[in-house]
């Protein structure tokens, strides 16, 4: 498995532990426990940091593509595997769009339901083809 999905995985972990605990996502206590390399760990933070710099923008942006779903009653897993790869769409541009796609694909095979990548695809379809229609701002601030 290579570094940045890794890091993907562990931003997801993170998130997914503060979403439940409904606090703010540090990562210091998970990297406590999880011995990863200092590559993976910077970037499993930036992710995590910048999921709650932009949240209100993020979950914003995942509410106005997910027909019928609020956010609210998404999966904890398929919420916070949407929010990492929003982030990385619209503010973390270094990572091509597909390539973002299909890691969330990826990682909610492995953590979300049997259900999960799909879902997943198809929102992040959605919001890929509102950036790319210019509908969707991206690295706006918030």
């Amino acid at each position: 498995m290579g570094a940045r999905r890794k890091s993907r995985e562990c931003a997801l972990q993170v998130l997914f532990q503060a979403d439940l605990n409904q606090e703010d996502a540090a990562g210091d206590e998970f990297f406590e426990h999880h011995r990863v390399s200092g590559k993976v760990k910077e970037f499993a933070e930036h992710l995590v940091g910048g999921v709650g710099s932009h949240s209100k923008t993020i979950d914003g942006v995942i509410s106005d593509h997910s027909e019928r779903w609020p956010i609210a009653r998404m999966g904890a897993v398929d919420r916070n595997v949407l929010r990492i790869a929003v982030f990385e769409l619209l503010y973390d541009r270094h990572t091509p769009p597909k390539v973002v796609i299909d890691e969330a694909i990826e990682i909610a095979k492995k953590f979300g339901s049997s259900e999960s990548h799909a879902f997943i695809n198809g929102v992040l379809d959605a919001i890929l083809t509102g950036i790319e229609q210019r509908k969707i701002v991206c690295g706006g601030n918030d």
